[in-house]
């Protein structure tokens, strides 16, 4: 099975060499590294071009943001199954992809997601927060519950029928997209018990007062767009994050 993990990437000099390394050293023997870059000006560039690899395959052109990369990165991917790995972040251990390649090895699964846990960014040692996200079940939808986006990989199917990222939405189009394809497209998700992705502190959604609330505005638009809930299960979404900064994470002593 052919794994493509997508990285769209812009101005990440101090961190881009972690990601692209955390790939190189899965165990899975099928990994194409689609990296997007969005026309850096801070070194980026010369970063990668020190890690080259011909499995990785690097395009830079101005685009429209994040999402807008990630989309032209999911148009590049040759893989049978498509997940991401932001240019912050890192896997949690170097035999990831194999459980996701195992998982997928069932026929009736559309999608595979796990844990994540939000690190510290200049020490991904330390952990911040873990989110334990569980199995699915589509009641949960209305309690805001998601799967943790970075940890999900999709066979190139689900892109194919339901489309992929609305860059509509400038911070919650990954929201938007995962109730678009559990909600209409009714796919078929596997859960990992496992942390799967560390993931730096400071994305772009929570970078500001102003920026929290306007994921907030985004994140209520998809609930009413795909009637999954409106202020209650923002409400929700929303206090669900309290406890993640209680819980501990296993992989750590």
């Amino acid at each position: 099975m052919k794994i493509t993990v997508v990285t769209a990437v812009f101005n990440r000099a101090g961190t881009i060499a972690d990601a692209v390394r955390s790939v190189r050293r899965q165990t899975h023997t099928d990994i194409e590294h689609v990296v997007q870059d969005g026309a850096s000006c801070d070194g980026t560039l010369d970063v990668l071009a020190q890690l080259p690899s011909p499995t990785m395959l690097v395009q830079s052109a101005p685009d429209g943001g994040i999402y807008d990369g990630i989309n032209r990165g999911i148009a590049r991917a040759t893989g049978d199954v498509i997940g991401l790995m932001h240019s912050d972040d890192l896997f949690a251990s170097d035999t990831v992809l194999s459980t996701v390649a195992e998982a997928f090895a069932d026929q009736d699964i559309d999608g595979v997601y796990g844990d994540l846990v939000y690190v510290a960014a200049q020490d991904p040692a330390r952990v911040i927060r873990y989110w334990k996200s569980g199995t699915y079940a589509a009641s949960k939808l209305r309690d805001g519950w998601m799967p943790p986006h970075p940890t999900l990989y999709l066979r190139r199917e689900v892109f194919e029928r339901w489309g992929v990222y609305d860059t509509e939405f400038r911070i919650a189009a990954d929201y938007e997209a995962m109730l678009r394809w559990l909600v209409k497209g009714q796919i078929r998700l596997s859960y990992v018990p496992e942390v799967m992705v560390r993931m730096r502190v400071g994305g772009e959604s929570n970078r500001s007062i102003g920026r929290l609330l306007r994921k907030s505005r985004e994140d209520y638009r998809a609930m009413r767009r795909h009637r999954v809930g409106g202020v209650r299960t923002l409400m929700s979404k929303n206090f669900s994050k309290i406890g993640q900064f209680l819980k501990k994470d296993p992989t750590t002593p």
